[in-house]
């Protein structure tokens, strides 16, 4: 019994925990059948991502497949110069160089929106504000002390943010753009929602796939449940 309580009062604590978290999330609008926003996305991701972070578990072969585009225009407008169209998406920042830039190595972002959740990837990309106090001059209101720098401030441009008491502590009440910066408010939200609907789909690939193949399995299924309930009935009816 005193087991049982202990793990409630857990899962009511981790509930509450990330009641917290999500308090703060905006939502991501995610079409994986769009490939003109995957295409914009995964472009974004070589311009501003991929100097620091790889996708290592994806081919940019495989993007040609899913976005049923030519293998030329992938390693055109999307790859980066001197790929081909059979390598990863791998970084070319060494491990070494980028613990010694920004203490860790940035992780790889293969699995980033699974983990994380698409909303929690695009809130924190839209959530980084000035704080003078850190060593890159930013924090993230998602991700407090973050190591990562605003890679999107000059299209983003400088966000401020106005603090408020509570409890005797400070807190963040909004973050509003101090300096403006290349792209309007409406433009950097469908920017970062096309680079986030893209790593969903990196992912997971296959699941436009797996659900197109999941009516067939189930059509399958209950044509066989209807066949073993009538091969029931005919070994049975003599029975009584």
């Amino acid at each position: 019994m005193k087991n049982i309580f202990i793990t409630i009062l857990l899962l009511a604590l981790s509930f509450g925990v990330l009641a917290e978290e999500n308090a703060h999330l905006q939502h991501a609008k995610i079409n994986p059948t769009d490939s003109e926003s995957l295409q914009r996305g995964a472009k974004h991701f070589v311009t501003y991502c991929l100097g620091c972070h790889s996708i290592k578990h994806i081919r940019y072969q495989r993007m040609s497949l899913d976005f049923g585009i030519d293998d030329k225009k992938v390693l055109s407008d999307i790859a980066p110069q001197g790929a081909t169209i059979y390598q990863q998406m791998n970084t070319a920042m060494n491990a070494h160089d980028s613990e010694k830039w920004f203490g860790i190595q940035p992780p790889d972002l293969s699995l980033a929106a699974r983990s994380r959740s698409a909303d929690w990837i695009y809130s924190y990309l839209k959530s980084f504000y000035a704080d003078p106090k850190k060593p890159l001059g930013t924090n993230n209101l998602i991700f407090k002390d973050v190591g990562m720098p605003n890679v999107f401030w000059q299209l983003q441009g400088e966000q401020k943010a106005t603090f408020k008491t509570v409890d005797g502590k400070q807190e963040i009440e909004s973050l509003a753009v101090n300096v403006p910066g290349a792209l309007s408010e409406q433009e950097f939200d469908a920017m970062v929602n096309d680079l986030v609907n893209f790593l969903v789909y990196v992912g997971e690939p296959i699941k436009l796939e797996r659900e197109r193949m999941g009516k067939y399995v189930l059509f399958f299924l209950s044509m066989f449940l209807l066949l073993a309930y009538l091969l029931k009935k005919e070994y049975w009816k003599d029975v009584h």
